[in-house]
């Protein structure tokens, strides 16, 4: 059975978006480092973090306390005051609508790895070094759950609808988008916070340096897949509720996903496209920017050679790669997206042109999504 595209009227749209990311925080940071060119890459500060020298993106200066101020963030960790952040930097944003972006009709969404590994750890740790597996501090046990960051978010902000953290790896963004549109057409939210993030940690570089090696082929770290660290967000709307000073920056037009594994990737994720094409009423001509999601390794490049073969190098390289930003993982797709609003927004040709977002996770999870970007 052929999918039919959505009618027009019903497909949920992108109205606002905002970026805690190496290059600052805020939309117009990113915004400005994008047009700049600028790298993220920074050395590491190995007393701090406890990890071994070299590269890494971190958003500068970000200590959640500073940003975020004392009250109630004694015991934060660093993944949820990201995300509270990049939440509240939308939410404060002049042409914000509080009474429509938050209560019981807005949801909020949040792509993850798995929460924050350094949290999980510490709190282990502490279980299994006290004098008794008691001997822990409570405050930071909330910390250890997944859904912390997504559950502060919405207890900051007074969102009181839905609440979901969904755990994909890279694929977390599109997942969660794709999570969006159905709150909405379901009628369960009116609007929804799509949000996904990722923290630099000591125990996420170990994680990663560990796991990487096999595919590296020694124990090496190599600087060209250092970690990053950020949050992106994204309102998500159904398109009557959209207030003037929000108007739709990009329909949803579908949203598809797969599973893949060894050398299957490329024709799966082939696959996973032209079905995203299919239910978008689309067709690889039609695409006027293509954005990979950038995994390190023989992945990404595999996903990114699948890509150009179709649509062509001038739709893949349109928009900046979200590799600049280091590996930010989880927070990848969702940041995918915000390079992409940030481009079209400088471009006189965007509007009304369609674009295309894959992730690929080394775990076999695929994903696209298909957009159309609409006149400011």
């Amino acid at each position: 059975m052929t999918a039919a595209a959505a009618p027009a009227a019903t497909r949920p749209v992108i109205s606002a978006w905002s970026a805690v990311s190496p290059y600052g925080l805020g939309a117009q940071a990113l915004v400005d480092g994008l047009r700049s060119g600028r790298s993220t890459a920074a050395p590491v500060d190995t007393a701090r973090w406890g990890v071994p020298e070299g590269p890494a993106h971190l958003v500068p200066g970000f200590e959640t306390r500073q940003v975020l101020g004392k009250k109630g963030t004694r015991s934060m960790d660093r993944v949820t005051g990201l995300a509270v952040s990049v939440v509240g930097g939308l939410l404060d944003q002049p042409e914000a609508d509080r009474e429509r972006e938050t209560g019981e009709r807005a949801a909020l969404v949040l792509g993850t790895t798995t929460g924050s590994a350094e949290s999980m750890m510490d709190f282990t740790r502490t279980s299994l070094l006290g004098e008794a597996p008691f001997d822990v501090d409570p405050a930071v046990m909330p910390n250890a759950v997944m859904n912390c960051a997504a559950g502060q978010c919405s207890i900051w902000y007074g969102i009181r609808g839905p609440n979901t953290t969904l755990a994909q790896g890279r694929t977390a963004g599109l997942a969660a988008l794709h999570y969006s549109t159905r709150l909405l057409s379901s009628g369960r939210a009116g609007s929804v916070l799509c949000t996904a993030a990722e923290e630099f940690s000591r125990a996420r570089y170990w994680l990663e340096r560990h796991s990487r090696a096999a595919e590296a082929g020694d124990a090496g770290y190599d600087a060209e897949v250092a970690l990053g660290e950020g949050a992106a967000a994204l309102l998500v709307q159904r398109p009557d509720t959209l207030s003037p000073a929000r108007p739709a920056l990009a329909e949803v037009l579908a949203v598809r996903t797969r599973v893949a594994t060894g050398d299957r990737v490329r024709p799966v994720l082939e696959a996973c496209v032209a079905s995203a094409l299919e239910a978008a009423g689309a067709r690889p001509h039609d695409v006027w920017a293509a954005s990979p999601g950038d995994a390190p390794g023989r992945l990404g490049a595999c996903e990114r050679q699948a890509l150009t073969a179709l649509f062509g190098t001038e739709a893949v390289e349109r928009v900046p790669g979200v590799g600049r930003l280091g590996d930010v993982s989880a927070a990848s797709a969702t940041f995918q997206i915000a390079f992409l609003l940030a481009t079209a927004a400088l471009s006189d040709e965007a509007a009304g042109r369609l674009a295309v977002i894959t992730s690929a996770d080394r775990d076999g999870s695929l994903a696209c999504a298909v957009l159309r970007l609409v006149a400011p």
